[in-house]
C-alpha cells in the first residue's frame, strides 16, 4: 500500500447572480479497496477465463455487479453454490476463517479481494481475542464486513449497532474491553459510540491504528464542507452500500435542506430541484465516476450548467492485486506484468 493523501482546502463561492451550479466534492467515488477488488475480478476472467465465480457482491453497487455479470463472472450468496474445484473471488468486505475453510474442503480455487484495510481490522480482532479481551465490533449488524470480522473470534466479539446500544453490552472484565470497527461508517456517529462505551469501560482499549478507512473520513469531510452551502445534496451509490447511504446522513446532519441517494440518474426525481440554486453532489466509495458523469449531465438539463469541484484532499492510495492471481499474471506475461492499475474498472456505459 501507498498512501500519499495530502488534505486541501477549496473555498466555496456564492453563486453569482441567477447562476445554477454543482458543487462536486473531491474525492468521491472509487478507493483503493474496490478499485482493487474489481480489477481483480476483471483480471481474472481475463487471465483464466470464464467461469469466475464471486462470492456475494464483489463490492456494493449495482451497475459494477450488472457489467461484470455481462462480462461472464457469476455471483454466488454462499461457497457451497461454487462447483467443487472452481475458482472463485472473495469479495472486498472481506470473509470468516470458516469461508476459507468450507472452501478449502470444496477444493476450490480462492482468489482474496477483501480490502486490506478490512483485514488488518481482522488480525485486530484476532491479537484482542487472543489476549482474551472482550471485543465490541461497532458496525451494522448483517454487513458482510462484520460478519467477516465476528467470524474472526465469535465467542469474543459483539456488535454494537451505534450509541443506543452501548447500554447493552455485557462483558466479563470491565477491564478487559477492547473495540474495533467497520470501515465504513459516520466518523462521528462512531466517536460519539466509542465515547459512550469509555463512560461505561474507563479502561477500553482502543485499536492500535484508526478502523475507520481514509476514503470513509475523505468523503464525509467533502461533504461536510458542501453541504451548508446546497440547497439539495446527491449521492450516487446503491442502497445496501454502508458508506453512501453515511454519505446522505453526514450530508443532513451538515446542514444541507435536502439530500437523497439514486443508483442511477435515472432515478432522479426534477421536482428535487425546484427551488434549488446549487447542488451539492457526491458517490461513494464503490461508484464508478461514469455514474457521476450521468447525473452532472442530467442536471445540466434542468439548468445547473455551472460545475465546480470542491476539493478536501488528495488520494493517490494503490493496493497490489491478491498475491496468487499476481504471481499467475507475472508468471504469463514477465516480470514487466503491472502489480495494479489504478483507473476507473467499470468501462461498460450500459445502464
Amino acid at each position: 500500500m501507498t498512501d500519499t493523501s495530502a488534505p486541501t482546502t477549496a473555498p466555496v463561492i456564492p453563486p453569482a447572480g441567477g447562476a445554477k451550479r454543482i458543487l462536486v466534492a473531491a474525492p468521491r467515488g472509487y478507493c483503493a479497496g474496490v478499485d482493487r477488488a474489481v480489477d481483480a475480478v476483471e483480471q481474472a476472467l481475463a487471465h483464466y477465463g470464464t467461469p469466475i465465480y464471486v462470492r456475494k457482491e464483489i463490492v456494493h453497487n449495482k451497475y459494477v455487479v450488472e457489467a461484470l455479470t455481462r462480462r461472464g463472472a457469476i455471483f454466488v450468496s454462499e461457497t457451497d453454490e461454487v462447483p467443487e474445484g472452481a475458482r472463485v473471488v472473495f469479495s472486498a468486505h472481506g470473509v470468516a476463517p470458516e469461508v476459507h475453510e468450507q472452501a478449502a474442503a470444496r477444493h476450490l480455487q480462492t482468489i482474496d479481494a477483501t480490502c486490506p484495510l478490512v483485514t488488518k481490522v481482522h488480525k485486530q480482532a484476532v491479537r484482542f481475542a487472543g489476549d482474551d479481551y472482550d471485543i465490541i465490533l461497532v458496525g451494522h449488524t448483517g454487513h458482510e464486513e462484520v460478519e467477516g470480522t465476528q467470524g474472526e473470534a465469535p465467542e469474543r466479539i459483539q456488535v454494537v449497532n451505534g450509541p443506543e446500544e452501548v447500554d447493552r453490552v455485557v462483558v466479563r472484565d470491565p477491564s478487559k474491553v477492547a473495540w474495533i470497527s467497520q470501515t465504513t461508517l459516520s466518523v462521528d456517529e462512531t466517536l460519539e459510540t466509542v465515547r459512550l462505551l469509555r463512560e461505561r469501560f474507563p479502561e477500553l482499549i482502543d485499536p492500535p491504528t484508526d478502523n475507520i478507512c481514509y476514503a470513509t473520513q475523505n468523503r464525509q469531510a467533502a461533504v461536510k464542507a458542501i453541504a451548508p452551502h446546497a440547497d439539495v445534496m446527491l449521492v450516487v451509490g446503491s442502497g445496501n452500500s454502508s458508506n453512501s447511504v453515511r454519505l446522505k446522513e453526514v450530508a443532513l446532519e451538515a446542514g444541507a435542506p435536502a439530500a437523497y441517494r439514486v443508483d442511477y440518474a435515472r432515478e432522479i426525481d426534477d421536482a428535487w430541484f425546484d427551488s434549488a440554486r446549487t447542488v451539492g453532489l457526491t458517490s461513494g466509495a464503490s461508484v464508478p465516476e461514469i455514474l457521476v458523469r450521468e447525473v452532472i449531465e442530467h442536471l445540466g438539463g434542468l439548468g445547473f450548467t455551472d460545475v465546480e469541484q470542491v476539493r478536501t484532499a488528495t488520494e493517490k492510495i494503490t493496493f497490489s492485486l491478491p498475491k496468487n492471481l499476481r504471481a499467475d499474471l507475472k508468471a504469463a506475461a514477465g516480470d514487466s506484468a503491472p502489480e495494479h492499475r489504478r483507473r476507473e474498472p467499470v468501462a461498460d456505459h450500459t445502464c
